[in-house]
């Protein structure tokens, strides 16, 4: 599901059971990330669903790349592997508003 920006931080803060999961390279996560993220990327494959395997199916996952193409594919893969709850940020970490760690 494609959340705004203000709906994707929103949801984020009042969700006790969230986790968020950015999908982009390891260089582009050197670029600065959203507070509290954890990166898998999506261009590991198979390594990719591997990693999923080791996640919280009962969690909401909020998830982001760099412009949203990839966190709508990777909400999808999550999808049809079980994961119910799965937040595509819309724009994106280009359109990101909030907090940055580096």
């Amino acid at each position: 599901m494609d959340l705004s920006q203000q709906e994707w931080e929103e949801q984020l803060e009042n969700d006790d059971n969230s986790f968020i999961l950015d999908v982009r390279t390891p260089e582009e996560v050197e670029d600065g990330y959203i507070p509290g993220a954890k990166n898998i990327d999506i261009h590991l494959g198979q390594g990719f669903l591997d990693e999923l395997d080791k996640l919280d199916k009962s969690k909401s996952y909020y998830v982001y790349c760099r412009s949203g193409a990839r966190s709508a594919q990777a909400c999808s893969i999550m999808n049809s592997v079980g994961f119910e709850k799965a937040y595509n940020l819309e724009g994106g970490f280009m359109n990101w508003e909030g907090e940055v760690a580096e």
